[in-house]
């Protein structure tokens, strides 16, 4: 689709494929043309400052607790079945090699051989990834 603006009309051209399938054209009923300028910017404009809100907002969110154990758990499952996990619902600060995390503290329990083994896991609270995880 293309759009242009002449003195006396707004045309808007439907292409496909570089080939104009179609236009219409409008016309302004009395008055000045300026005010289709006007709104064409107005609308350009708060369409670019919605774009950019929505790519903030989805840096700012956070993986939920149920899917922070989840990915946990698929990374134990490569190595063995699962008996039991736990995620602890509440956010947490965490500092490794001098950088600061929010983070979900979690546990999973497995069979091995003839005894459970337990693992306790850490999970980065803004990408999901696991930080560390370690047997008890």
């Amino acid at each position: 689709m293309c759009i242009s603006i002449g003195e006396n009309s707004l045309r808007i051209h439907f292409i496909s494929d570089s080939i104009v399938k179609g236009s219409i054209v409008i016309l302004p009923k009395g008055g000045s043309f300026m005010n289709w300028k006007t709104f064409l910017i107005g609308a350009g404009s708060g369409l670019v400052a919605g774009v950019v809100l929505h790519g903030i907002r989805e840096k700012k969110q956070i993986v939920s607790p149920e899917k922070a154990l989840a990915n946990a758990k698929s990374a134990f499952k490569k190595h063995g079945p699962i008996q039991g996990s736990w995620i602890q619902m509440e956010r947490k600060p965490y500092k490794k090699s001098l950088l600061q995390y929010e983070v979900y503290i979690g546990g999973i329990s497995r069979a091995s051989a003839d005894q459970t083994e337990q693992y306790e896991f850490i999970v980065d609270a803004a990408t999901g990834a696991i930080l560390d995880a370690y047997l008890l």
